[in-house]
């Protein structure tokens, strides 16, 4: 395991959670000081589509897709443009600060693969102690989500993504938090993958 996770997933978050409803959320502003205190070399980036826009859409829905890197290493965030309800808006009504907003969101979830406030999504109040082996086998699962979110984008073809996102799903987790995000991955995953196969088909 990397030190920068270990460093970052020790920090607690807390005091600097706010919610909104019922969902609990770090500022990228507070995400971004915490990091930048504890490592010089960290920086952003928000990938454009094709046609340069900062952010991507299958002809119904839109998605940002943004990157964390922290010493060399960095860790990519897919997140789909809501409203205040966490609904997916129609492409049509997508104005530039709800893509703005996202961004910010979606950097700040990155912040979180690389350790900073994970046990956020989790929905937990404290963070949990984990063990190396728990430790390890997250990273895996995030590794092999990354790749093939990247494989799909760039490929486009039928490598089975549909069985990784059940071996995603199904692998004997070894603790709840890990469980939660191999369930919530292999969601995510099936879900672009269909995204990807009608936008091939247009």
């Amino acid at each position: 395991m990397s030190e920068v996770f270990k460093k970052l997933d020790a920090i607690n978050v807390n005091d600097y959670v706010d919610k909104k409803g019922s969902y609990s959320y770090l500022s990228w502003s507070d995400a971004w000081r915490m990091v930048k205190q504890e490592f010089d070399d960290v920086s952003s980036t928000v990938y454009e589509n094709a046609d340069g826009w900062n952010y991507h859409h299958d002809g119904r829905t839109a998605w940002v897709k943004t990157g964390v890197t922290i010493n060399g290493v960095e860790h990519i965030e897919y997140l789909p443009i809501m409203d205040n309800r966490n609904r997916a808006i129609p492409l049509g009504n997508i104005d530039s600060r709800q893509v703005n907003d996202t961004i910010q969101r979606s950097i700040t979830k990155a912040f979180a693969r690389h350790g900073l406030g994970l046990y956020i999504y989790r929905g937990e109040s404290l963070p949990k102690s984990e063990s190396e082996a728990e430790k390890e086998e997250r990273e895996l699962l995030q590794t092999k989500y990354h790749n093939a979110f990247e494989k799909i984008a760039i490929d486009q073809d039928d490598y089975g993504y549909d069985e990784l996102a059940e071996e995603i799903k199904t692998i004997k987790h070894s603790n709840s938090v890990i469980k939660f995000i191999g369930e919530q991955q292999s969601a995510e995953l099936k879900a672009f993958r269909q995204k990807m196969k009608q936008r091939s088909k247009s």
